[in-house]
């Protein structure tokens, strides 16, 4: 994108001039200063000025609308990369088949990020979607890799939304982070309850050393120690996110006789399953959260997790949404986690500058709240349906894919919908109910 200066005169001092002569010089001297001036602001109003290479906002306007991607294609993540990838497809289509923003298609710039254990490729890869100058950046979906990226970004003025970062410690971090997901403190809350309602009286608990799995930990510990739950193991254990034996770790949960066993972990989880079916731990009565609450028939044996529970923030994706992004040509894996939280994403960032009138991060950051219902506008489910409101010169309450309520004060939505799911006999899970939640500001 073009970049076009501003040119401002500063700090001119007027004097009393001794002479008719001296005063005509430099009256005449500034009102050639004041046209060029003049003429140099108006050629900056005549194009779509954008950000600079620095990939800080001017005070131009652009309708020029780069959607930055940075996802987990590689790593302990890269599950979740399917559903992410083709929700951004979905947006950017639905986005430009309804006349794009301002009148002009949105382009895209991806990255892959990896995963914390990974750091320098998550500054790299954030790095290079800067260096294109975006208007907005979707994702990481990691609290780990937004901590390592979150600065970088929003240092120029560029708004970023995580799909998937539900660190607590995260809330309100910045006025240009956003989340479409709830942080910890709700499906923590929800997780903890769910076990103490089930009757467990001794929990072991198999967290790796994250800042996701640790502060997800904390808060199910509160919220189930609370309830009466007693705590045998891994209440400040953890493991290495690079493990791969987990024998060891089995064998000191079978030996502290649990009820149950949580397991806070991503791709560690199929290695530490074997491992706990081989010590003998009850494998019918373990919880998962959304990193790893997913499809296991193809790694352990049929009925090994049959009637085991997982929470997964968000609404259970509705048969129409999965289908439009199976549309896309990108192989979910079986795999829907995160899709609805991506695609929202990417809308409301969309509408927030049709909403404004530019597709600088500025203005973006300045009307998220705005389009996602902060001001009680009219509502509509769809890009398409929005815009013909804001054409009109309406307020608008965009109702998603994801059912969260309008961003709070610390950007994240301020209600929050947590699906419950059941593991079948085929070691699938099972939506079961939907749990929902107001989130904290504090």
């Amino acid at each position: 994108m073009k970049t076009i200066s501003r040119t401002r005169i500063n700090g001119i001092t007027h004097r009393n001039l001794r002479s008719n002569a001296s005063h005509r010089v430099r009256k005449a001297a500034m009102t050639v200063i004041a046209a060029s001036t003049a003429a140099v602001l108006a050629l900056a109003g005549c194009g779509s000025s954008s950000s600079s290479g620095s990939g800080s906002s001017s005070a131009a306007t652009t309708s020029n609308f780069v959607l930055g991607g940075l996802w987990p294609e590689t790593g302990s993540l890269a599950s979740l990369a399917p559903p992410e990838l083709a929700a951004e497809k979905l947006a950017v289509q639905d986005i430009n088949d309804a006349g794009g923003v301002l009148g002009n298609s949105i382009t895209t710039v991806d990255a892959d990020t990896s995963d914390a254990d990974h750091a320098d490729q998550n500054t790299s890869a954030a790095q290079s979607v800067l260096s294109k100058n975006p208007s907005f950046i979707i994702g990481p979906a990691s609290s780990s890799v937004v901590k390592n990226t979150y600065k970088t970004i929003t240092a120029q003025n560029v708004p970023m939304l995580s799909m998937g970062a539900t660190s607590t410690s995260l809330s309100g971090v910045s006025d240009y982070f956003f989340r479409t997901v709830a942080p910890d403190s709700v499906q923590g809350a929800v997780m903890g309850n769910l076990i103490a309602q089930d009757g467990v009286q001794k929990l072991a608990i198999a967290t790796f050393n994250d800042e996701y799995g640790t502060g997800l930990r904390d808060t199910i510990v509160k919220t189930a120690t609370a309830a009466g739950v007693s705590v045998v193991y891994g209440e400040t254990d953890t493991f290495d996110p690079t493990e791969t034996n987990f024998s060891s770790i089995a064998t000191a949960i079978k030996a502290s006789n649990p009820d149950a066993t949580l397991v806070i972990a991503f791709d560690q989880t199929v290695p530490l399953l074997k491992a706990l079916v081989s010590a003998g731990v009850n494998t019918k009565k373990l919880y998962f959260v959304d990193g790893n609450t997913q499809d296991y028939s193809d790694d352990v044996d049929a009925g090994v997790l049959e009637g085991s529970k997982g929470t997964i923030p968000g609404v259970n994706p509705s048969e129409d949404f999965v289908k439009r992004l199976e549309s896309t040509g990108v192989d979910l894996k079986n795999v829907t986690t995160y899709g609805a939280e991506t695609y929202d994403g990417i809308i409301l960032a969309a509408l927030a500058a049709q909403k404004g009138g530019s597709a600088d991060g500025k203005t973006i950051q300045a009307n998220m709240a705005a389009v996602s219902g902060s001001t009680n506008g009219e509502k509509c489910d769809s890009y398409k349906a929005c815009v013909a409101l804001l054409k009109d010169g309406k307020e608008i309450q965009y109702q998603g894919q994801t059912g969260i309520g309008a961003f709070n004060t610390n950007n994240d939505p301020s209600s929050a919908n947590i699906g419950v799911y059941t593991f079948d006999a085929s070691n699938k899970p099972v939506f079961d109910h939907t749990q929902s939640g107001d989130v904290p500001t504090e």
